[in-house]
């Protein structure tokens, strides 16, 4: 194309046209050289070489330094996100054992209680019924017992029958079986051992309004119920009592990592609001997988000193594996990445030249990688200035 045409278009019929249709012809025709310079290019993409061998001098050699790779025996450490959870075999929740309006309210929560302890006051029908019955049931024992020790004085003597003797025998025995079932029923009511003795003793009961009691030694975690709030038996949850100087840590973990945790393996927990981890161990491993999270649920008993750690707080565990693994374990200073981000290291060849080595990553202890593939014991890696090679791999 020469200065006075544009692919075969002469001057011209150049001549009168506008500015803007001069301008488009002549970015088509720059277009259409550009492709043929293109489809005639035939040097390969970036992409598609491969990377050649490095061979160092010996003034060269002196910025690595090579490692011979042997098999090793390690213990992993599985890292898992966990929840702290009451331990309940620990923790109880305390259901109102009759029913009534409560009066009133003995603790507070965070209130350190001892077992059998007072946590409300309640006015209940069914505590003085239970009461009543026990106080008739006992002189009813009493009375029938009294009476068939006396004919069998009688029988003795002749003074009654022997049908007489058996039949108040009968009443005696039956009386007293009504008094134990009262009795048992004071204590399902968790009438406290005192008030007992002074009913079985004929003194007037000191306290007698119901009370619901701690079932366990512990702290006072939940308080469920209010002043006038009217209770069901066996139905209304009260409070919860748990002893906090243990807890149980629910970890999340998931695929591989599952087969290298065992019972009784070490723990640690980690709060990230205190500079000491609190120690653990590993006491149950699901059976099942979790459908929401596809991770099976571990959980670690832990010490709590000082109720560090609260229920339903996040934490991260670490659990170190008693069972030992085997592997190809490498510095992590070996590793390179290509440009397709692949990771790789330079193995020393027999002829002393240096060769990229893709490889696939495994277990990571510390400062050192297992390497699952790409690498046999034996082999010379470069672990310092690998930077060096590949830099002098590029020129």
């Amino acid at each position: 194309m020469n200065k006075q045409s544009f692919d075969g278009i002469s001057a011209a019929q150049l001549r009168g046209r506008s500015p803007c249709v001069l301008a488009v012809m002549a970015a088509a025709s720059l277009i259409i050289l550009i492709g043929c310079s293109s489809a005639t290019n035939n040097d390969p993409p970036a992409s598609s070489t491969t990377a050649s061998d490095v061979t160092l001098t010996s003034a060269q050699r002196q910025n690595i330094h090579l490692f011979v790779v042997e098999s090793s025996k390690f213990r992993k450490t599985i890292e898992a996100a966990g929840v702290v959870d009451f331990d309940n075999d620990q923790a109880t929740s305390v259901l109102a054992p009759f029913s009534g309006p409560v009066s009133r309210l003995l603790v507070s929560p965070g209130d350190q209680v001892k077992k059998g302890a007072p946590l409300a006051s309640v006015d209940s029908p069914d505590y003085a019924a239970a009461v009543s019955a026990y106080r008739k049931s006992l002189a009813t024992a009493r009375t029938n017992r009294r009476l068939a020790d006396l004919d069998k004085d009688l029988l003795e003597h002749h003074g009654v029958s022997q049908r007489e003797e058996d039949q108040a025998q009968t009443d005696a025995i039956s009386a007293e079986a009504d008094r134990d079932a009262a009795l048992q029923a004071l204590v399902s009511l968790q009438v406290d051992p005192q008030t007992i003795k002074d009913i079985q003793d004929g003194r007037p009961i000191s306290h007698p309004g119901a009370m619901i009691r701690a079932p366990i030694a512990g702290t006072v975690v939940e308080k469920l119920i209010t002043p006038g709030e009217l209770l069901q038996a066996g139905t209304t949850a009260c409070f919860t009592v748990a002893d906090l100087s243990r807890v149980w840590v629910m970890a999340q973990v998931f695929g591989s990592e599952v087969a290298s945790v065992s019972l009784g393996d070490p723990a640690e927990v980690v709060t990230g609001i205190s500079a000491n981890n609190v120690s653990g161990t590993v006491d149950n491993i699901a059976a099942l997988v979790d459908p929401d999270t596809r991770a099976v649920q571990v959980r670690v008993v832990a010490e709590n000193p000082g109720n560090l750690l609260k229920k339903q707080m996040y934490v991260r565990v670490l659990i170190q594996a008693r069972e030992e693994s085997s592997g190809l374990l490498v510095p992590v200073s070996a590793l390179l990445r290509d440009n397709e981000n692949l990771s790789f290291v330079y193995v020393v060849k027999p002829d002393g030249s240096f060769a990229r080595q893709h490889v696939t990553l495994g277990y990571r202890a510390g400062d050192q990688v297992d390497i699952a593939d790409g690498l046999q014991a034996g082999d010379k890696i470069v672990v310092e200035g690998g930077i060096f090679v590949q830099f002098m791999q590029s020129q």
